[in-house]
This record gives C-alpha cells, structure tokens and sequence, in this order.
C-alpha cells in the first residue's frame, strides 16, 4: 500500500471508534488517509482523533469556504485511489444507493471514479430489514465492495449480523481492492460467465453445468491486470471479485442485451459464459401439468453472442476471446470454432461429468493463428492468470498490428487464417469467413449446449 491514496469515510454509529484504529493500521502499511466525517459521525468521535492519527485535516463540511475556494471536494474525489467508509450506517448505505449528494462523503462518492467499498455496521435488526438488504443489493450492481458485516455480540446488547469487521481484516480486505497499475490500465475487458436459463414454464428451464467460475477467476486476472472490467453473469452462487463491476442475467436473450449495451468502448471482449444454443420456442404462462409419458418441445436457436460480437466493424471491433467446452476431439472442435467465428483467441477444455464444470481446477489449451500453449492442471484463478498474460501478449501485438502492415494472427486486423491450427510460432495465411448469426429452422426436442 505504500504511497496509496485512501479516502475514510466515517458515518454515523458506535463502531466509529474503531475507524481510529483502521486509520493508523492502514498508516502502517504506508497508505496515505485522508479522513471525511458526517456529522452524525463527529458524536461518536471526534475529528481531532482522525487528524491526529492520519496527521492530515480532517474534512466534515461540502460548504467549506476555505476548502471549497479551489473546488476542493473535485480536488478529495481525484486525489483518492480507493474510496472506503467504515462504518457504513442504515442511513450511509440509503443515501449511497440513490445517489444523494447533500453533504461531503456523499457528493465524493459520486463525484470520484474510485473503487468504492463499504463496511456496515449496525443493529441486526436494521441490517436484514428489506430496505437496508435491497440498497445492499442495488450497490452490489454497482459494483460496490461489501466488506462484511461480521456476526456477533452488538453494543446494543444483541446478537446478529451487523457487526463491523475489524480494522485488521478490512486492511487485508483493502489491499485486494486498490487499483493494480498493469498492462491493462485505461482498458475496458467484458467477461461474460456462467449459464443461462431458458424457461420452460414459470417453474422450469433449460440450463447447464456451468458454476461460473472460471469466468469469475478470468474477471479477477483481468483486474489485477490493470482493467476496468464488466461482468455479464448468468445465474451462480458467487461473489463478483472485488472492484469487478458485476451485471446479473437469467437467459440468453438479456445476456445478450447486456452485452450489446456495455461493449461500446471496450478494448477485449472475452465469452467464457456457457450460453444456451437452443430455447424453448415459448415458455408456458402457468406450470406444464403431467399429463402424458413424453414431453416434445420445440426449441430454436439463441443469439450466438460471441460471434455477433466478432463480426463487429473493425472501428468498434475489440479484441476476441472465446471458450470451448469439448466432449471430444478438444483442439479441432476448438480451432473450428477459433476460425467460424472470427475469433482472436481460444480456450478450450474438456468437460464431462467430473471434468472441469463446477470445479476448482482445469486444464486449457489455448489456440490463436499460428499459435497454440496448453495450460496445465491447476486452480482456475492460476489458470486464468496464465490465460490473461497471453491475453495481453496477442492483444498487444494486434494493436501494434494496426499500425503496421496487417498481421494474419489478428482476426480484427485481417482476413483470419484457416487449415489446422499451427503450433509453431508463425503465422497462417490462408483466409475464412466470420459465422452468421441468422437463426435456422426450429429444432425439436433437442435440449441447450454451452457455446
């Protein structure tokens, strides 16, 4: 943390007091805190404790006339790398999710393009109420830190959820969190993770295996790389990574519109969501009774988001990564797949009823025109970060490619290359056509295939 920028916002609440102790903590690791209080906060503690511990003016007021002459809020909100507010109250967490601005803390929250993380603190009552849980939920979206609440003995007397974590534990907590400074800085990277849902009825889907993971573990290596990064998901029971903006989906279709409507401006474009090939034609209003010994459903084709996302304009074309799950025949199906796309790049795997899906190991073999490198057996977040330096080696040199002379390696550059996938280092020169994203006709009783 040495020589990091740290704003501590302090709300209202008794865990105040242990603010003191996170500040000079964070001190410790070399951090820079510059402390802001509400009101409500300076009668649980004062500022002189804050300014004493940080050995910088601790600012309370919006109306500072002293401060303000130079815009100084703008000034706080530049300044800070990370914004953190422990505790973070009821009423701090209500304010933050819609958007209020009336007083310091909240005008830097959202005057700041910093990571934003908070640490709750409060009644277990007030904690699991519907209006604290739903602002909790609507800040998630945002891709808002939540560092806690701990269980346990309360000051009120009580015991529950809504303790504050202690200082130690949100240090180590704001060390993931800080900004990396990578190769990656000033990019925007979209992932796309886990299954889709394809109703059936109110109370059935079509679906797959897929746990997520390993697009979850791709969206962490993609931020320590430096990259602003968007996460598309489908239904899982994780955690977004911390300072990774997370978009929840159910089914192809708004997967789909996500990803339409957050890939402009983004520089890579990495699919490693298993979207449904196939969806039930309608989904039934109320529940299918079981009335006979089969069931036919006719299905038809999803949008194939990876490759209307390939076949893009060059101008708004980012850089292509797609995955492959395999049965069978792993590197060919792959290397199709690399070539009918258009894609820049490949993961693939093999998968099976104890292979890869919902698992915290893998395997990959990446292909890319006139490359290829297989990733041994390990834990998908090494995995991912092995996947993610090749990322960036073959979307660095695409855009070198841009300048120069056309690089037949680049699909977005170039017509891609077709034949077997090469394993030397150089490049292919044969030529292929991007896939069409045009649905044919209805297929019948044939259930969704990750893609």
């Amino acid at each position: 943390m040495q020589g990091r920028h740290i704003l501590l916002g302090v709300s209202g609440g008794i865990a105040a007091y242990k603010s003191a102790d996170l500040v000079r903590r964070l001190i410790e690791q070399g951090a820079e805190v510059q402390v802001v209080m509400t009101h409500a906060a300076q009668q649980f503690v004062t500022a002189t404790t804050f300014q004493a511990l940080s050995g910088r003016a601790v600012r309370t007021e919006l109306w500072d006339a002293a401060a303000e002459a130079a815009m100084g809020h703008i000034e706080l909100a530049r300044w800070a790398e990370l914004v953190l507010i422990a505790p973070a109250s009821a009423d701090c967490l209500a304010r933050l999710a819609q958007g209020l601005a009336d007083d310091l803390l909240s005008t830097l929250c959202l005057a700041s393009a910093a990571p934003l993380a908070v640490a709750p603190a409060m009644n277990h009552l007030m904690w699991s109420h519907p209006a604290t849980q739903a602002n909790v939920a609507v800040l998630a979206r945002r891709g808002v830190q939540l560092l806690g609440p701990a269980v346990g003995d309360q000051a009120c007397g009580e015991n529950g959820p809504g303790r504050m974590l202690e200082p130690h534990e949100i240090v180590a907590r704001v060390a993931q969190l800080l900004p990396v400074h990578g190769p990656l800085e000033g990019r925007r990277v979209l992932v796309t993770a886990g299954p889709t849902r394809e109703g059936i009825d109110p109370v059935r889907f079509v679906s797959n295996r897929s746990s997520g993971k390993m697009g979850f573990a791709v969206a962490q290596a993609m931020h320590e790389a430096g990259a602003e990064v968007v996460l598309v998901t489908g239904p899982v029971c994780l955690d977004a990574p911390p300072g990774v903006s997370r978009i929840d989906v159910e089914s192809c279709e708004q997967m789909h519109a996500a990803v339409q409507r957050e890939l402009p401006g983004t520089a890579i474009f990495i699919g490693t969501a298993a979207v449904a090939d196939y969806r039930p034609m309608c989904c039934a209003e109320q529940k299918i009774k079981k009335r006979s010994d089969t069931l036919t459903l006719d299905m038809m084709r999803t949008p194939d988001i990876l490759a209307g996302v390939s076949a893009r304009p060059a101008a708004t074309r980012p850089f292509v990564v797609g995955f492959a799950a395999e049965t069978q025949t792993v590197e060919q199906n792959a290397h199709d797949k690399l070539l009918a796309k258009n894609l820049d790049l490949i993961a693939a795997n093999e998968v099976g009823h104890t292979k890869a899906f919902d698992t915290e190991e893998n395997a990959l073999l990446v292909l890319w025109r006139g490359g290829r490198a297989e990733l041994p057996h390990a834990s998908k977040l090494a995995l991912a970060r092995a996947l993610t330096r090749i990322i960036i080696e073959r979307y660095l040199a695409c855009e070198a490619a841009r300048a120069m002379p056309a690089d037949p390696a680049c699909a977005g550059v170039s017509a891609p290359a077709a034949g077997a996938a090469s394993t030397s280092a150089g490049a292919s020169t044969s030529t292929s056509t991007s896939a069409s994203t045009s649905a044919p006709p209805p297929a019948r009783g044939t259930l969704a295939a990750s893609s």
